[in-house]
């Protein structure tokens, strides 16, 4: 095969790199490993010359000779002398493509299993939030859990990030950790996160996870059996209730009033309750002390365990925070659930759970044969983040800007929306809304993001199906300041398009 044929080709796969962060000369590199594992350049198969390469591409010469001597460096070409450079058949013996199998050939089966049949439940039938992956190519994305690029601290993780690829910091966390986490982190979370919560803990007494989320499903695995009673705040967070849900058939829901959970004979019925009560999702009310210590009274005479997820609890506006239930706890009957990535970057996906030392030792065994540990790499770096000041300084900074958007979108509903009841923000990074009687939240939603607005729906979050059709949520961490009123003044006139007609 003529390389001098498809120069075409090779311009095109360097055109479909260009949404790539990476330089040029990563993109050449990563276009020419990807025809070679992809079968498209067999063993042996000569390479455009650095010239006539750089003339295809538009680009240096320099730059296509560097790319060039990296790949021969890694075993993916040979060079020549007088000749060039050459697909290197080493690199593929083995594979799907030496042998000249097309990689995405379709395999029939005259008898597929029966995949209905075999599904012992169905996650995708669940309930869940639904966003849109390109949330950041709309105007005025409402939505919550994402994060602002202004805000995130670029420098900051880059540094510590860098500082983890110490050679040192490598022997440590390249190694297969099991059972155990970075040591640091551990002893920064221990020491730094939890004591501002009034949380108190050993290092046995806490166990690293992938996010809260991952913290819920361990503990659904090990503590909730298909008879197991758990209830959940109603309405409550989607995601625990489906994987509280997909362990037992016995949710109960608990209803949720203008401070938090209520506390009522229901716990009696309960081995489980999960709550949220720094901000309640997803109404974002704030569970008042004595609620609180009422709750753990009752927690204590049922003899229930209560699953405190302490989500944006650092999140705070104005005064003191309440105290956590787990740092008024006397009986070890709380188990604390926090995330350390939600207000940095959820992408990270870095959570714990504090709970008694046999608590903990049970779920690094659940965990072990999940995925062993969340990667080492990211706890060493988290736990740089947090030594060198980082985390605390940034939480400040977020603060500042979800205090400032949370009025601007205050100010913003009472101005062009003054028939919805927004539950006053105090903290976080969302504000509920409950609209007129005759709305349908999911059609405004819709019609909304038509005009290039994203706002969440309310009802998700309700375990019946015959919940409020009028609630909906608005998120503002990943909305500019200047783009709340606009995006407010806008959703206004997409409610008002859906007001009925009076009757003739």
């Amino acid at each position: 095969m003529s390389t001098r044929l498809i120069g075409t080709m090779w311009h095109q796969r360097f055109l479909q790199l260009d949404g790539s962060s990476m330089g040029l000369q990563g993109k050449i590199r990563q276009m020419l490993v990807s025809a070679i594992l992809g079968g498209q350049l067999p063993a042996g198969a000569p390479i455009p010359s650095s010239r006539e390469l750089a003339g295809q591409l538009g680009v240096a010469r320099n730059t296509v000779v560097l790319a060039y001597q990296q790949l021969v460096d890694e075993g993916y070409l040979v060079s020549r002398e007088r000749s060039g450079f050459f697909v290197n058949g080493d690199i593929l013996e083995g594979s799907m493509a030496a042998k000249g199998v097309p990689p995405d050939e379709e395999k029939g089966s005259a008898n597929p299993p029966d995949w209905e049949r075999r599904f012992v439940f169905r996650p995708s039938a669940q309930r869940n939030i639904v966003k849109r992956a390109n949330w950041q190519d709309y105007p005025y994305p409402f939505i919550y859990g994402q994060y602002d690029p202004l805000l995130f601290p670029t420098a900051d993780w880059r540094e510590c990030s860098l500082k983890a690829l110490s050679v040192l910091d490598i022997h440590e966390w390249a190694q297969d950790m099991i059972l155990r986490d970075d040591e640091s982190l551990v002893q920064q979370i221990r020491t730094r996160v939890l004591p501002r919560r009034g949380v108190w803990a050993s290092a046995d007494e806490i166990v690293v996870t992938v996010g809260a989320q991952q913290a819920l499903y361990l503990l659904a695995d090990l503590l909730v059996g298909p008879d197991t009673p758990v209830g959940i705040e109603d309405p409550g967070y989607p995601d625990a209730r489906n994987i509280f849900g997909s362990r037992t058939a016995h949710l109960l829901p608990l209803p949720v009033d203008g401070d938090g959970l209520k506390v009522s004979g229901a716990i009696y019925n309960c081995d489980y309750v999960y709550v949220t009560p720094s901000h309640q999702c997803p109404t974002t009310v704030t569970m008042p002390l004595e609620r609180r210590l009422a709750l753990l009274d009752m927690a204590e005479a049922a003899d229930c365990v209560v699953i405190e997820d302490d989500y944006e609890s650092e999140n705070r506006f104005e005064g003191d925070p309440t105290p956590t239930l787990k740092s008024l706890d006397r009986h070890n009957r709380v188990i604390y659930v926090g995330s350390l990535s939600k207000c940095l970057a959820p992408g990270l996906r870095i959570g714990y759970i504090v709970g008694p030392a046999e608590l903990i030792a049970e779920l690094r065994g659940v965990r072990r044969l999940m995925l062993r540990h969340p990667s080492a790499y990211i706890q060493r770096a988290f736990s740089l983040f947090l030594s060198l000041g980082h985390y605390d300084a940034h939480l400040r900074r977020l603060t500042l800007a979800h205090r400032d958007r949370a009025q601007a979108l205050a100010d913003a509903l009472a101005l062009h929306l003054p028939e919805v009841r927004p539950v006053p923000v105090h903290g976080g990074a969302s504000c509920w809304v409950e609209g007129p009687e005759w709305l349908d939240s999911v059609e405004l939603c819709r019609r909304a993001e038509e005009h290039g607005v994203l706002v969440e729906p309310g009802g998700v979050f309700y375990m019946s199906p015959a919940m409020p059709r009028n609630m909906f949520r608005l998120g503002f961490s990943s909305i500019v300041y200047e783009k709340i009123e606009p995006g407010i003044q806008r959703l206004a006139e997409v409610l008002r398009s859906l007001r009925p007609r009076p009757a003739r």
